[in-house]
Order: C-alpha cells, then sequence, then structure tokens
C-alpha cells in the first residue's frame, strides 16, 4: 500500500538529488568545461547542494526505512512504561524489512511476541501511528474481566508494585487526564505473559470498562495500552493486521515534555531499555 508521510518526501528529495548529482558527473561537468582562454562557468546551486545533500539524504533514508526510526509518545496510554514526552527508537528490521513508502514485505524476519511494544499504522486511519503492547497472537483466544487479562483459558499473574505518582502541577492543567493528575491513586502492576514481565497501570476511579472475549484472526494481533483505564487499543477498535507493523519499539533514547515546568528534560530516562 502507498503511504504518504515524511519517509514519501525523504524518498523524492533523495531521489532528486541523486539523479541531479549523477546527471553533473557524467554530462553536465563536461558541457561546463572551457578552453583555457575562456571564462571558467561557475558550478549551478543546484547542482552545488544536490552533490552536498545527496550522501546525507540517502544515509538518512537507509537509516529510517530498514534499521530505526525515531517516534515520539505523544499520549499516557501506554503508562507506566512510556511517558508523554518519551522518545524513542523503533527496530525497524526485527518483523522483516520493508520497502519505504509502499510497506512491501522483501525479508522475512521474526514474528511478534506477546508482551513486545510495537509501533503500527492505526487500521482506521493508516496516517497515524499507534504504540501498544501485543498481548495477543493469531489464533489467540483473549479474555479481559474486572482488569485480568487472559490467554487461551489462562489469567495472567501479576503482582502489585505501588500506586503510581502523579506529575504533581498537572492536575492544575486542563490536559491533564486520567493517571496523569496527582492524587489519582492509579495501581501499578507486574503482569508476566510467556517470558515477559512489564509494568502495567488501572485507575480504581475511572468508569472505564470493556469485558468479553474473542478469537484473534489469523495474520493479526490484540494490542493494549499499559495504561488499562486509559488507552484506546483493540478493546475499541479491533485488530492489528500483520502488513501494519511499523517495528518494535526497542529503547527511550531522550525524554523532553513541554508540560512540565522548567525545561522539561529528563536525562534519568535516558538509554531506558523497553520493557518486554
Amino acid at each position: 500500500m502507498f503511504h504518504f508521510d515524511f519517509e514519501f518526501l525523504l524518498l523524492i528529495l533523495t531521489a532528486v538529488t541523486g539523479v541531479i548529482w549523477l546527471a553533473d558527473v557524467l554530462f553536465l561537468a563536461r558541457l561546463r568545461q572551457q578552453p583555457a582562454t575562456s571564462k571558467i562557468k561557475k558550478e549551478p546551486l543546484v547542482i552545488e547542494y544536490s552533490r552536498a545533500f545527496f550522501p546525507v539524504l540517502i544515509a538518512v533514508l537507509v537509516l529510517r526505512a530498514f534499521l530505526f526510526e525515531p517516534f515520539r509518545i505523544p499520549s499516557g496510554s501506554m503508562m507506566p512504561t512510556l511517558l508523554v514526552g518519551d522518545f524513542i527508537l523503533v527496530n525497524k528490521f526485527t518483523y522483516g524489512l520493508r520497502m519505504p513508502v509502499w510497506q512491501t514485505r522483501i525479508t522475512g524476519g521474526s514474528k511478534p511476541k506477546r508482551g513486545d511494544v510495537v509501533v503500527f499504522r492505526y487500521p482506521q486511519d493508516e496516517s497515524q501511528d499507534y504504540i501498544k503492547r501485543v498481548v495477543g497472537l493469531p489464533g489467540d483466544h483473549v479474555g479481559y474481566y474486572n482488569r485480568r487479562l487472559s490467554i487461551n483459558g489462562k489469567q495472567l499473574d501479576i503482582k502489585a508494585d505501588g500506586v503510581y505518582e502523579g506529575l504533581g502541577d498537572l492536575n492544575k492543567m486542563q490536559y491533564a487526564s486520567g493517571c496523569d493528575r496527582a492524587g489519582a491513586d492509579c495501581q501499578v502492576y507486574l503482569e508476566q505473559v510467556d517470558e515477559a514481565e512489564y509494568s502495567i497501570m488501572t485507575n480504581p476511579g475511572s468508569t472505564f470498562g470493556v469485558n468479553g472475549e474473542l478469537f484473534v484472526p489469523e495474520g493479526h494481533y490484540f494490542v493494549m495500552g499499559d495504561n488499562r483505564d486509559h488507552s484506546n487499543d483493540s478493546r475499541i477498535w479491533g485488530y492489528v493486521p500483520e502488513e501494519n507493523l511499523v517495528g518494535k519499539a526497542v529503547m527511550i533514547w531522550m525524554h523532553w515534555d513541554w508540560r512540565k515546568d522548567g525545561t522539561g528534560l529528563d536525562l534519568s530516562r535516558v538509554g531506558r531499555k523497553i520493557s518486554n
């Protein structure tokens, strides 16, 4: 599927600068050559810029399309694992390499595992990228009742891990909601599925309640946010098709939250591995 976004613009710029640079090497540079008695023609700026930017653009394109892509966390749906303002790196080759823009798979890769944190194109609007945790694989029987998750008839083990502390003055601001608010008393748990253990959070004061069970169809995945009572996920809009997967979230490389007082920079989160 054709996907128009920054990656498409980057591909166009790389192609245009590459063509101009190649044309200059093969033809245009010769045309500018003059006899020694003639005035030397100055190299056009477009050629100068193309030769300078093409190596940079192609390096960025290859890095972003096939290796790692940066994303910024815009919402609290993955709290306490990921916070608003976290900048993360997403591994693009774990689940198989895809062609830029068209997203056609060119290598096999591995399959997502339960507990993986994945970035994907939102099925209802593929221009948007979402991040959630995989909890249900193709063929799984997933159940969710009274804030407890079960897979194939077995309820997942959880351990209490304290109360989440809100972000102080954010409770005075209009954009604060749910567990962002100071004094929300959201409960943090360690949940385990297969070999993965990670933090989740529930809000006893929330009226959000989605209970039920279903079977995950082949070629699809069931995903949920770690902030279970404040997440728009598969419980609301359904499954993630395999072809919508962008990659696996692996690390926080920076944290900058403009909502906080002061700089909003938190160096303590830099370099954290994303638990899965």
